[in-house]
Parts: C-alpha cells; sequence; structure tokens
C-alpha cells in the first residue's frame, strides 16, 4: 500500500483531541485514531464527534478488544469509526467475531500482537483469521520498565511473515515514525511522543510547533 499517515489522539478529554485532529487534518494527516485514553475518557462521543467533523476520514478506534468482539466492533462502526483494533492475544473466537463485524459492517480491523509470547506466529494467526493489518507494538509500561524495548525488536520478521499491511508503535519518536516506510510498514502513525508530557496525557507541544512536525512528518513519509 501506499504510505499513509495516521494521528492517534492519545488525549482524555475531547476538547484537546478535537484541537489536535484540526492541526493534524491542515497538515496533511490521512487517518485519524480515537486513541485508548480518548475512548475510555469519551467513549463513543468522540467517535461520533470525529466522524461529524471529518466524514470523510478514515477513523480507527483503538479498543484493543479481548472479548465481546462483535459487539465493540459493531458499537464502533455504528459510531462512525472505519477501523477497529483487536488484540492478537484475544481468544481467536473474539478475533473472528470482530472480523465479522467488520464485514458486516464494511470497515476494516487492525490486529495488535503487544504482548504476545511469539509475535510473528501471533502475526500469522491474525492474517489467517482475517484481520486487514497487523500492529506491532511495544507496550508503554513495558518500555517503562525496560526502555530498550521497540518495535524493532520484532518488526522486520513480521513484515516477512505476513503479506498485508503492517504498522510499528511504540516508543519511535518522530523521526523513527518517519522512516517506517523503509522498514516494510507503510501505516505510519504518531501520536504519544506529541502528547505525552511529563507521563501525562496533554498535549507537549503549542500548535505551531505542532503543525510544523507533523507537515515534517508528511512530507517524509510521501516522499520517502
Amino acid at each position: 500500500m501506499e504510505p499513509i499517515v495516521q494521528i492517534s489522539l492519545d488525549l482524555t478529554n475531547l476538547v484537546d483531541a478535537l484541537e489536535m485532529a484540526e492541526i493534524a487534518v491542515e497538515a496533511g494527516i490521512d487517518w485519524i485514531e480515537v486513541g485508548t485514553p480518548l475512548l475510555l475518557g469519551e467513549g463513543l462521543h468522540a467517535v461520533r464527534a470525529l466522524r461529524g467533523a471529518y466524514p470523510d476520514y478514515p477513523i480507527v478506534a483503538d479498543l484493543k478488544t479481548m472479548d465481546g468482539g462483535y459487539l465493540e466492533a459493531e458499537m464502533m462502526a455504528k459510531a462512525g469509526a472505519t477501523h477497529v483494533v483487536v488484540m492478537g492475544v484475544a481468544h481467536p473466537a473474539t478475533i473472528r467475531a470482530v472480523v465479522k463485524a467488520a464485514r458486516d459492517y464494511n470497515i476494516e480491523v487492525m490486529g495488535d500482537i503487544m504482548a504476545a509470547a511469539d509475535p510473528v506466529a501471533c502475526a500469522k494467526m491474525l492474517e489467517e483469521n482475517g484481520v486487514d493489518y497487523i500492529i506491532v507494538h511495544t507496550g508503554f509500561d513495558e518500555r517503562g520498565e525496560d526502555p530498550e524495548r521497540s518495535p524493532f525488536d520484532h518488526l522486520d520478521k513480521v513484515v516477512n511473515a505476513v503479506s498485508i499491511p503492517v504498522q510499528a508503535v511504540g516508543g519511535l519518536s518522530v523521526a523513527q515514525a518517519a522512516e517506517m516506510p523503509k522498514h516494510g510498514a507503510p501505516l505510519v502513525v504518531v501520536g504519544a511522543p506529541l502528547v505525552i508530557d511529563k507521563k501525562e496525557f496533554r498535549p507537549s507541544t503549542n500548535k505551531f510547533e505542532l503543525k510544523a512536525v507533523l507537515e515534517d512528518l508528511v512530507h517524509k513519509v510521501k516522499n520517502y
């Protein structure tokens, strides 16, 4: 696939999220992600609000679904999400339920391999069960205990093991994110480096700096 730039709104309130989304869209991003903190803070209201504000943009709901797969995917699809996230460590029945809901509602599924004992096997299992994208994800808490961990630990092996598009997230700087297409991960996501300040989920840059950073990222990704 052609490189895509996705902004993850890893914020806890809709006011900040809508402001960041506006800046990101002006900067040229392609997809909008309702990050897990925003879903916890605002729920379906965040998805509906972003769909209303950006009717033509793909919207990813980072549910990290572990159970109740059909219902969770259905709720997000009805609210306006175009993509939902299921965890690879969930029961395969849950993964299949999310995929079924996605097919019924004409949306797509991203399978997150965070915390999988065997990342490559997990990615292959997700593909076999019908997900549309693989997320190579190193968790926030995991990196907190071991700062040396990153998606690079597994990225190459996963990219070579599956035939569907791959995204890498977790601990990457904006500069590293811009390089992801060169590593076989064309779905570039950025969020946490822009909004996590002193371990709080709030914007860490002013809007002018944020727009400049995102414009530079979009330029690099689209011209890699």
